[in-house]
């Protein structure tokens, strides 16, 4: 028997089949019509609030009521809404339909804000139907998109939008590592990089440890069956000159380790960049030699500088998920001990810090941090980009 919760969910309706509405589609849908993504989620949040309970509805009534939501919020999804002509963007693999979306998705790599990289998109579209131009080869967008950057934002926000574009398709996959403690806010970041850049595959070290816990029994390895704040409880008595908070946390973050190793050849035996964060990954423990010349890797380390910003982020946490908010709070002493010391292996090992008070701020100066360490490893020429 179907529980309610399937009989609620709407069905579209298209040619005598069925299918589940998926928002998420809707969204990338519109998305490729050339609007924002904030946009898209919120006119595809209303048209799925509204017809939901309806059971089925057919396409075209879906598409109809998506068109009423548009004229309602007074949006345009792109040149060819509004009567322009198509245009084509020819490539190497083929030709697409040019959108606004996806152009202003790419820019993200200049690091600038999502509506900045809009309005570009727009002003690029307006100069491509002012000539009259039906086609467009990838090359000479290229050029326009560069050129468009350098008068608005400058020199380096246009080169940073090449140099990501030449690592798209790397001959060597592109590998993002993000330190920090507990409540840092390396995950949120390292999502957000993600959606920015397109980068496709994003871990945890909490990913790893879990599976290490089903494998390795607590008698056997007790550190990791703890978080890294009171793995000092599992692990007993340590030596009288060691701090028992660090010496827990490192035998923890050793072992773990060797799964992110397993990660990064995982990464480069398949070619495909990849975001990786956690509180395991730590300066001076992780040997990256080994790597050199097999892929771009990017080390960093994510603070939260303000102790009172860190506890308001763990009570924001206790509200949105399942983890009490208590439990942090009651190890904060702990917690920012740990990062006390990670920020002290930072600076030993030359370990860049982004200090992540405004998260925009921080992913924007992570995008930064990667695309300048890129430059440098590729001996950039704009020129030869163009």
């Amino acid at each position: 028997m179907a529980s309610d919760s399937q009989r609620d969910r709407l069905q579209i309706e298209h040619d005598g089949q069925r299918r589940p509405f998926m928002r998420g589609i809707l969204v990338h849908s519109l998305m490729a019509r050339g609007l924002p993504f904030d946009e898209s989620y919120k006119v595809a949040n209303a048209v799925r609030d509204d017809l939901r309970g309806r059971g089925t509805v057919s396409r075209e009534a879906l598409a109809t009521r998506v068109a009423e939501e548009l004229a309602t919020r007074g949006l345009l999804t792109d040149a060819r809404s509004a009567g322009a002509p198509s245009i084509q963007v020819h490539g190497r693999q083929g030709s697409n339909p040019f959108s606004k979306g996806f152009l202003s998705q790419s820019l993200l790599a200049a690091a600038i804000d999502p509506k900045d990289a809009f309005d570009v998109a727009g002003e690029i579209e307006a100069t491509l139907v002012a000539r009259g131009q039906h086609t467009v080869e990838r090359p000479e967008l290229r050029r326009l998109t560069f050129e468009a950057l350098e008068r608005r934002f400058g020199s380096l926000s246009a080169e940073r939008y090449l140099v990501w574009r030449r690592f798209e398709q790397p001959e060597r996959p592109v590998i993002l590592l993000l330190g920090g403690a507990t409540g840092a806010g390396k995950t949120s970041l390292a999502v957000e990089v993600a959606h920015r850049l397109g980068i496709h595959r994003v871990l945890s070290t909490d990913s790893i440890r879990q599976v290490m816990r089903i494998m390795l029994s607590q008698e056997l390895v007790p550190a990791i069956h703890a978080s890294s704040y009171d793995a000092h409880l599992q692990v007993g008595e340590t030596g009288p000159a060691e701090d028992p908070v660090i010496a827990a946390f490192e035998a923890q973050a050793a072992t773990v380790t060797v799964g992110v190793r397993a990660m990064l050849d995982r990464a480069i035996e398949e070619n495909s960049s990849l975001i990786l964060d956690g509180v395991s990954i730590v300066p001076g423990m992780l040997d990256l030699d080994p790597y050199r010349g097999k892929a771009h890797i990017v080390f960093l380390l994510v603070a939260t500088l303000d102790a009172d910003a860190i506890r308001a982020r763990f009570e924001a946490r206790g509200r949105n998920s399942r983890r009490p908010p208590h439990r942090y709070l009651q190890h904060l002493d702990a917690i920012l001990h740990i990062q006390d010391h990670l920020l002290e292996l930072a600076d030993r090992y030359d370990v860049p810090i982004v200090d992540n008070h405004v998260r925009d701020a921080s992913v924007l100066s992570i995008i930064k941090h990667m695309t300048g360490t890129l430059r440098k490893a590729d001996e950039f020429n704009a020129d030869e980009l163009l």
